[in-house]
């Protein structure tokens, strides 16, 4: 019965840190998908930085990329940029695939 306590505790703890990371990579992805919609939109410095914010905090309204794509679009179309859906998501996959690298490499 002690093994198959250490092993579920072992599972636990991993699930617990996968999800961890997960949750750090996406608001990592978020953040560099708001520098570069802040870049489409012209925005540059502690401007580009604070939308950048918003976009990470924008993920939060609900579960999934759902909340964060609409507020990009939105904020691209309000301003006049056109941007393609296949160019956002395109987007969002680099920039995840760059997070867990750097979070991989201990950044």
């Amino acid at each position: 019965m002690a093994q198959f306590d250490d092993r579920r505790d072992a599972f636990e703890k991993k699930f617990a840190h996968d999800e961890e990371l997960r949750f750090k990579a996406t608001a990592r992805r978020n953040k560099a998908l708001g520098l570069w919609v802040a870049d489409q939109l012209g925005k540059s410095g502690a401007d580009a930085e604070a939308y950048a914010k918003s976009v990470v905090m924008a993920d939060f309204e609900e579960a999934g990329d759902g909340d964060v794509i609409r507020k990009v679009k939105a904020d691209l179309e309000a301003a006049g940029v056109s941007v393609g859906d296949e160019a956002i998501n395109r987007t969002m996959i680099e920039l995840m695939e760059k997070a867990i690298r750097d979070i991989q490499a201990g950044g």
